[in-house]
């Protein structure tokens, strides 16, 4: 099960050019037979490490990277700074254990567009790999409560928020953006924006992964 950025729709099985970052071998030949037997891939190439990744992309071009986090030589975050800040629109999602939550903020913050756990279903690193491939963010569910269930929030005042706000919130919940916000509640895209940034503030977070965070803690999704 994932949370999807966005509403993923009925997807026409494309092919793309996949870079598995990975130090433990067998998890990384095993992912490369799963996802070419799912015949989604063009290609698919292997890096034990963050050096490799990085001197196998001054040859490649990658569609989508699987990026392991704690690697020997240059983990999963340094690798995809370096990465990103070369190709801006290389996207990459996270694959994490549940050991790595400590890291989700730090990965997020280097750009990648979601996690995905290790232990998650073919069909779910499928559904992620073509929807971050269109330019969506993807979060494996179990990783999400995980790491809820780690964070320390406070409980929200029931009037914290009001009930616009709300509205909004359940809106960017299900991976709207915020002009079709704007045309779902008949209100200007502005309107949403500065909706959007109240919130934000209110509840004192930084971005659309922590807000989500916050609202699954606080029961308001």
């Amino acid at each position: 099960m994932l949370i999807v950025g966005f509403c993923l729709g009925d997807f026409i099985m494309k092919k793309y050019d996949i870079i598995i970052v990975d130090d433990h071998t067998l998890f990384r030949k095993g992912l490369s037979v799963a996802l070419k037997s799912a015949n989604i891939a063009n290609h698919i190439y292997e890096a034990a490490n963050g050096l490799d990744f990085l001197k196998l992309l001054e040859t490649i071009k990658a569609d989508v990277v699987l990026m392991d986090i704690t690697m020997p030589l240059m983990g999963g975050k340094e690798a995809t700074v370096i990465a990103i800040s070369k190709f801006p629109g290389l996207k990459v999602i996270a694959l994490s254990m549940h050991s790595d939550i400590d890291h989700f903020q730090e990965m997020i913050e280097a750009g990648v567009m979601g996690f995905l756990s290790k232990d998650a279903a073919l069909d779910d690193v499928i559904t992620a790999i073509s929807s971050v491939a269109d330019g969506n963010k993807v979060f494996s569910q179990d990783l999400m409560y995980a790491l809820v269930k780690s964070t320390h929030v406070n409980r929200l005042k029931s009037d914290l928020l009001t009930e616009r706000e709300k509205e909004v919130l359940s809106k960017i919940s299900l991976g709207l953006s915020n002009q079709e916000i704007a045309d779902s509640l008949h209100i200007s895209k502005r309107t949403v924006d500065k909706h959007r940034e109240n919130i934000l503030s209110k509840t004192q977070t930084k971005n659309t992964a922590e807000l989500i965070m916050f609202a699954i803690k606080n029961k308001l999704i």
